[in-house]
This record gives structure tokens, sequence and C-alpha cells, in this order.
């Protein structure tokens, strides 16, 4: 799935060499994005402007973000564009949570053919 956004976010993150870049379609698990990119930081000023480069690159093509989250401590920034949420991690954090292995995981009581009875 790649949208004009996600190529904006992409490219924004690999000019500042963000690390292990994942672009994750989570249509079929959330009702509240439809995708997450998720990249590492080598640092927490690095973390920030990864962050900070997203945002601007993101206006420079009339993408505004709904809202930037941890930008004070600079160890997970989230940058929240509604049917794209990036993930700025440093790269302890990142093993910490394991984002990608929580969103690959389909959610409990959700069936594959919601027609079937339980």
């Amino acid at each position: 799935m790649q949208t004009e956004l996600n190529k904006v976010v992409i490219n924004a993150l690999e000019d500042l060499k963000g690390k292990d870049i994942v672009e994750l379609d989570v249509r079929e698990l959330s009702d509240v994005t439809d995708a997450l990119v998720i990249v590492t930081g080598t640092s927490n000023r690095h973390v920030k402007s990864l962050a900070n480069n997203v945002v601007e690159d993101g206006k420079e093509h009339d993408f505004r973000p709904i809202g930037v989250e941890g930008m004070e401590s600079g160890e997970w920034v989230l940058v929240d564009y509604g049917d794209l949420v990036v993930h700025v991690m440093l790269e302890t954090t990142r093993a910490f949570y394991e984002l990608e292995k929580l969103w690959s995981t389909e959610p409990a009581g959700r069936k594959n053919n919601p027609t079937e009875s339980p």
C-alpha cells in the first residue's frame, strides 16, 4: 500500500538516514488507521530530526499531521496523519515494544470470516 503520503514520509526518513524503515498495512487489524511506518533513529536528536523532517516534508506536499507526540524526550515520536501513523523510535525503545510483532498478530476474538457464527 503505497500512497503519496507514504512516499513523502519514506523519502523524508531516508533523507536523514533513518534505520530499518518498515511499512505495515494494518487495515484488517485496525479501525483507526490504515498503515504504520516504523523507523529507528540512532540518538534522541536523530529521532527528533527524523520526525521533524517528516512533518516539514509533509507540509511541503500539503499533508498536515493531526498530532505529534514525544518530541520532548525523543525516545519515541509519533506523527499521526490519521490514515498513516509514523513511529520514530530509539533502537532500545523499538526492541522493547516490538510494534512489528504486535501489529502482525490478529486480535483475540477477531475472525477471518465475519459471517461465521461463534
